[in-house]
C-alpha cells in the first residue's frame, strides 16, 4: 500500500496566490487537454504560456510541461496573468494586527479577494503585499462595492477558532447604509426572507418559502440633502445571517434601495466604475467574544459614508 503523499502549495508570486483545480474522474486526453476544456475561455494558447512559464505546477509544486498526462483526482495549481489590470485608486488601513488576526478598513470598489478581472488589485493581495505575511487568509468577505471592516487570520493553526464565530454566529456585525425615506414604516423592525441565485448569476432575488436570512433594521437619523432640501436616511443593518448580498436584496425588497446601487432592485451598466458614486453601504462595526482569550473584541471603521 502506497503511502499519502503531502501536497504543497506553491508559494505566491508577488502577493499573488495560486488557483487550485482537480482533475475529475471522466477527465480524457492529456492536461493541456483537460485544462483547456475546463476553462474555455482563457484558451489554449494562454495554457501554454503559462506552462512554458512555470506557472502551472502539481501538488508537489513541480512545474507542469505541456504534454504532461492528467491523471485522476490529482490536483493542479496555476497563477493567472494581470498584465492590463487597472489600479484602484483608494486604499485601505490596518486597523489592528497581532500573532493570530488582522482587521482592515476595506475602501469601496477594491474587491477582498481575487476574482473575475480582478487579480492584483485586491484587498487580500496588497495586504500580503504590505506585510508579508503569506498565510494571511480573510475570515470573511465584503462585496467588491461595500466598504468597511475585513477579518483575516494570521496563523493557519489558530484559524479554525475564529471560523466558528462566523459558523455559529458569535460574531455581532452591524453596517451602516444610506437610503430613501418611508413614512409607512415603523422603525425598528427584522426583515426575513428565503434568498436564492438570481440571473445574472451574481445576482439573488427572494423567492417564496422558508426564511434563510434575516435583518434587523433601524433609522439612525433623517439627513437633507441637496438644495432642494431632498431627505434620505442613515440605516443601522444588524445581519443576522450571512447571506450573498442579503443586506442590499432586503433593502431594495422594503422599498428602500442604498443608494448607489447599481444591482438592486434593478440591475443597471456596471461596466465601468464611477468613482464618485459608491454604493453607501458601510461594515461599521464587528464586536466578538476572542475564542483564545476570552477578551471582548470591538473593532470599529474609520469610514464614513
Amino acid at each position: 500500500m502506497s503511502r499519502p503523499v503531502n501536497t504543497i502549495r506553491p508559494a505566491a508570486i508577488d502577493g499573488v496566490g495560486p488557483s487550485t483545480v482537480r482533475v475529475p474522474q471522466d477527465a480524457a486526453g492529456g492536461l493541456l487537454d483537460f485544462l483547456d476544456r475546463r476553462f474555455p475561455d482563457v484558451g489554449r494558447a494562454v495554457w501554454l504560456a503559462r506552462m512554458q512559464a512555470g506557472r502551472v505546477r502539481d501538488a508537489q509544486d513541480r512545474p507542469l510541461a505541456s504534454d504532461a498526462a492528467a491523471p485522476a483526482g490529482s490536483l493542479v495549481h496555476y497563477f493567472r496573468e494581470w498584465p492590463d489590470e487597472p489600479r484602484i485608486p483608494f486604499d485601505a488601513e490596518i486597523l489592528f494586527r497581532d500573532a493570530h488576526l488582522l482587521v482592515a478598513d476595506k475602501p469601496h470598489f477594491l474587491p477582498t479577494i481575487p476574482s473575475g478581472r480582478f487579480v492584483r488589485e485586491t484587498l487580500l493581495v496588497r495586504l500580503k503585499q504590505e506585510t508579508g505575511i503569506e498565510a494571511l487568509t480573510p475570515l470573511h468577505r465584503l462585496d467588491r462595492e461595500t466598504a468597511g471592516l475585513v477579518l483575516f487570520s494570521v496563523n493557519p493553526a489558530t484559524r479554525g477558532f475564529y471560523t466558528a464565530l462566523f459558523a455559529d454566529r458569535r460574531i455581532e456585525k452591524t453596517y451602516e447604509a444610506l437610503a430613501p425615506l418611508r413614512d409607512d414604516v415603523a422603525w425598528p423592525l427584522t426583515h426575513r426572507s428565503r434568498l436564492e441565485a438570481a440571473e445574472p448569476f451574481f445576482r439573488m432575488r427572494e423567492v417564496p418559502g422558508e426564511p434563510n436570512s434575516e435583518t434587523r433594521i433601524a433609522l439612525l437619523e433623517t439627513i437633507r440633502t441637496g438644495n432642494d432640501g431632498e431627505s434620505i436616511g442613515r440605516y443601522r443593518l444588524s445581519p443576522l445571517t450571512g447571506r450573498k448580498h442579503q443586506l442590499r436584496v432586503h433593502m431594495a425588497a422594503l422599498g428602500l434601495p442604498i443608494l448607489n446601487d447599481r444591482w438592486y432592485p434593478a440591475l443597471v451598466d456596471d461596466t465601468v466604475d464611477d468613482w464618485t458614486q459608491p454604493l453607501k453601504l458601510l461594515a461599521r462595526q464587528l464586536r466578538f467574544v476572542d475564542p483564545l482569550t476570552g477578551d471582548e473584541r470591538v473593532f470599529d471603521s474609520r469610514r464614513s459614508l
